[in-house]
C-alpha cells in the first residue's frame, strides 16, 4: 500500500514540476506542413488536398528599415555620450566613418551574442525641450502573419514613451497595436492595462501599458513586448493546448485574423528615458535612443495554400499550391476558375480543408477537396477518434464527424464551456456549470503537502523511493 501510494507521490511530483516548468509550445500554430499527398481510393491513385502554410521564421531576415528623419543616427557628425545613471561617465563614441564606433540601423537586426554588444543609436537630445521623434519603420512588401511576442531590446534605458503601429496596407494607412508610457494618463490620456486584462471579447482593444516604460538600466528591464502568445491563449488556454478554439476563432472572424496580420510595423520613440527624474538641460548628451535588438517571428500569409515562401529579388512570395497563384496565393489559377476562391480552413483538425481551386470547365462542386479531375478524393472529415483528436470533458466522439457534448460544454472538441457566451459569464448561479466534487481526505492531504513543498522551494528532483 506504502509503495503504491509513493509511486502516485513520484508521478504527480513529476507531473507538478513538469507543469511549472512549461512554457508556451515554441510553434503556436501547429503543423500544416503538407498541401497534398497521394493516396489511393475506389478511383485508383489520386490525390489528397490538406490546408498547409509556411514554417514560422525569423522575419527581420527579409525586411527594409526606414528612419525618420532620415539623419537621426549619431555619428555625423562625431559626438560623445554620458552614461543616463552616471552624467560623469562620458565616454561613449559615436562615428559614422569609423566602423568600431559607428551605429547604423542595421545592427537592430545582426547576430545577437557578440561582445560587445552591437546597437543602433539616435543623435541625443539636442533640441530640448523639443521632443526628441524618431520613426522606425519595417517593411516586408508581403502580409506576414505573427506567430510570437514582437521583442525590442534597448541598449540605452527604455523609451518613457513610445507607439507600436501596424499597416496592412504596405504603410499606405496606420493602426495603434499598443501604446507604452511611464504615466499613461498623462501621455496619451488612456487608462493604463496589461495584456492580464484583456478577455475574449476584448482582445482587439488598443491598451496603453506602464509595464515596459522604466527609465534605469537594468539587466533584465532592457526589453519592450508586444505580446502575441498571451493573446492567443485567450482561445487557446494558457499553455496553447486547445489550438482547436483559437483555429475556430481565426477561421470564422476576419477581424481576429488581421489583427496579427501585418505588411509593416512602425516603432514611433516619443520620449527617451530619462532616469525618472527632471531632465538635465546642461547634459543632454545624457538622452538618446538605441536599440541592440528586434524580434519578428511570423510567417508568410498564403491563405492556407502554400507551405513554403521564397525570398528572390528582395521581395517574399508564396510558392502556392492548390491551384491558386499571387503573391498570398489570393486568386485562382487561369483556367482554374471552376468555383469562386476561397482561404483553406484549419479545420477540422489535423489536416484543414483545401478548399483548392477546379478546372474551369468541371463547374461547382459540393465536395471541398476535388482532383484535377474532378473526382472526389477524400472520405467524410476526421473531426474527432479516441486517440489524439479526442472529445474534452467527457464529450463522445460519434462516427469520427461530430462530437456530443455533455451540458455545459460546446465546441468542435467540447472545449469550451457554454456560460462563456452567456451573459455574466460564467461566474453565476445560471452558469450550467456542474458544481466541484469535493476531494477526498486523502487526495487533500497530498495536494496539501505537494503545495507545501512548492512553497519551500524544493528543487523538481525524482522521489526516492
Amino acid at each position: 500500500m506504502r509503495f503504491h501510494f509513493a509511486l502516485t507521490l513520484q508521478a504527480l511530483w513529476t507531473g507538478v514540476c513538469q507543469a511549472a516548468m512549461q512554457h508556451y509550445p515554441a510553434a503556436a500554430w501547429g503543423h500544416y506542413d503538407v498541401c497534398k499527398s497521394q493516396v489511393y481510393s475506389d478511383e485508383g491513385l489520386t490525390w489528397d488536398y490538406m490546408a498547409c502554410q509556411p514554417e514560422a521564421a525569423d522575419m527581420t531576415q527579409y525586411l527594409k528599415v526606414t528612419l525618420d528623419p532620415p539623419n537621426i543616427t549619431c555619428g555625423d557628425p562625431p559626438e560623445t555620450y554620458c552614461a543616463l545613471e552616471n552624467p560623469y561617465m562620458c565616454n561613449n563614441e559615436c562615428d559614422a566613418t569609423t566602423e568600431e564606433l559607428a551605429h547604423p540601423p542595421g545592427l537592430m537586426f545582426d547576430t545577437e551574442g557578440r561582445n560587445p554588444t552591437t546597437f543602433w543609436q539616435s543623435t541625443s537630445w539636442k533640441k530640448y525641450p523639443k521632443p526628441l521623434l524618431v520613426n522606425i519603420t519595417l517593411s516586408w512588401n508581403k502580409t506576414i502573419e505573427l506567430t510570437e511576442d514582437i521583442v525590442l531590446t534597448f541598449e540605452s534605458g527604455r523609451p518613457e514613451q513610445m507607439v507600436l503601429e501596424k499597416s496592412l496596407d504596405y504603410g499606405r494607412t496606420w493602426q495603434p497595436y499598443q501604446f507604452y508610457a511611464t504615466d499613461c494618463l498623462d501621455a496619451f490620456t488612456m487608462e493604463p492595462k496589461t495584456v492580464q486584462d484583456l478577455t475574449q471579447h476584448t482582445l482587439l482593444d488598443i491598451i496603453c501599458t506602464e509595464d515596459y516604460s522604466r527609465g534605469y538600466v537594468w539587466k533584465n528591464d532592457k526589453t519592450v513586448r508586444f505580446e502575441i502568445k498571451d493573446r492567443f491563449a485567450l482561445f487557446a488556454g494558457p499553455r496553447l493546448h486547445n489550438m482547436a478554439s483559437l483555429y475556430g476563432q481565426l477561421d470564422t472572424t476576419k477581424k481576429l485574423r488581421d489583427f496579427f496580420t501585418i505588411t509593416d510595423l512602425r516603432i514611433r520613440l516619443l520620449r527617451p528615458a530619462t532616469g525618472a527624474t527632471m531632465v538635465d538641460e546642461n547634459n543632454l548628451s545624457r538622452y538618446f535612443y538605441a536599440i541592440s535588438d528586434i524580434k519578428v517571428q511570423g510567417r508568410c500569409k498564403c491563405n492556407l495554400h502554400a507551405n513554403s515562401c521564397v525570398y528572390d529579388k528582395e521581395k517574399l512570395s508564396c510558392e502556392c499550391e492548390h491551384n491558386t497563384t499571387g503573391p498570398d496565393c489570393g486568386r485562382c489559377k487561369r483556367n482554374y476558375q471552376g468555383r469562386a476562391w476561397s482561404a483553406g480552413s484549419y479545420l477540422p483538425i489535423p489536416k484543414g480543408t483545401a478548399n483548392i481551386c477546379i478546372p474551369s470547365n468541371i463547374g461547382p462542386v459540393i465536395r471541398p477537396n476535388v482532383s484535377s479531375l474532378g473526382v472526389a478524393n477524400r472520405k467524410e472529415a476526421r473531426v474527432c477518434d479516441n486517440e489524439l483528436l479526442r472529445c474534452q470533458n467527457g464529450g463522445t466522439c460519434i462516427s469520427n464527424v461530430r462530437c456530443s457534448c455533455p451540458p455545459g460544454y460546446t465546441g468542435l472538441l467540447c472545449e469550451k464551456r457554454r456560460c462563456e457566451s452567456e451573459l455574466g459569464g460564467c461566474g453565476g448561479p445560471d452558469s450550467g456549470q456542474a458544481h466541484l466534487t469535493p476531494p477526498s481526505t486523502s487526495r487533500l492531504l497530498l495536494l496539501l503537502l505537494l503545495g507545501s513543498v512548492l512553497l519551500r522551494g524544493v528543487s523538481c528532483r525524482p522521489a526516492v523511493l
